[in-house]
């Protein structure tokens, strides 16, 4: 039986317990049978793989591949995956570029299959670097059968740090969290943005999550989260939001309000 997280409550006071526990908990859920047989079998033979073919063919090394990734949903999709793969990242037409979600970007990018002469799974430390994602990730999921919103933030660490990493404009990072799904729902639940805003033109949800931005963080930049600080508000923010929304939809307009002062001593 694998390890099952504990997430005891939910919102702020479910984050602290999930901080305070979480490496104990991840240990404890990579030490699992599955979890252990996966991560030897992929460190053992996804070198030996030498084209986008040979990958999708093989369904324990495409399953941790596309996990370490957060792409598992897609496993069923092999003609797609392989396209991707085999296009590559370094011309605008390839199917990677065209996508919204940069996850198939980052896949495609770091395998190299359609890019370069010898792939980047021949990489001596592509493996360990495969597989550590990979658990982190499945961790992540697990959580989420817990809560969605502790999965979320999890992942928001990685997701956006990734994104400040980029030597790209604000614009190029604002564009690159509309194109992250998880990282994209916490910003929209942070800013209070409502189900039907992902509708709008792509410049006009720019123009807003700035605006948004500015007014709750005093700054519309992306590369404002590279401060701990403002990640972590970010973070408590969405928390705070997601925890009204899901408990206490019988709230009064003022009673929320209230809620988000005192937690933000705004």
């Amino acid at each position: 039986m694998n390890y099952q997280p504990v997430i005891p409550f939910g919102g702020m006071a479910g984050w602290s317990f999930l901080q305070r526990t979480q490496s104990a908990q991840k240990e404890a859920f990579n030490a699992s049978p599955v979890m252990e047989r996966d991560v030897q079998y992929y460190k053992e033979n996804i070198d030996k793989v030498s084209s986008a073919e040979e990958l999708v063919d093989d369904y324990r090394l495409l399953k941790v591949t596309l996990g370490a990734y957060g792409l598992d949903a897609d496993i069923g999709n092999k003609f797609y995956i392989k396209k991707v793969l085999e296009d590559g990242t370094l011309d605008n037409d390839d199917l990677s570029n065209k996508l919204s979600d940069k996850r198939y970007f980052e896949m495609a990018r770091d395998f190299g299959f359609g890019d370069f002469g010898i792939p980047g799974n021949k990489l001596s430390d592509f493996g360990e670097t495969t597989t550590d994602a990979y658990q982190e990730r499945q961790f992540e999921i697990a959580v989420g059968e817990q809560s969605q919103e502790m999965r979320l933030s999890l992942s928001l660490e990685r997701d956006l740090g990734g994104i400040l990493d980029k030597s790209t404009t604000d614009e190029g990072k604002w564009f690159s969290v509309m194109g992250n799904p998880p990282l994209r729902q916490i910003f929209e639940t942070a800013l209070g943005l409502p189900s039907t805003f992902a509708t709008l033109d792509l410049d006009q949800q720019l123009d807003v999550f700035r605006e948004k931005s500015e007014t709750y963080f005093g700054d519309s930049t992306v590369d404002q989260f590279s401060n701990p600080e403002k990640m972590e508000e970010l973070n408590r923010l969405f928390l705070v939001r997601s925890e009204i929304a899901n408990g206490t939809a019988s709230m009064s307009g003022g009673t929320i309000a209230l809620t988000l002062l005192q937690s933000f001593n705004l």
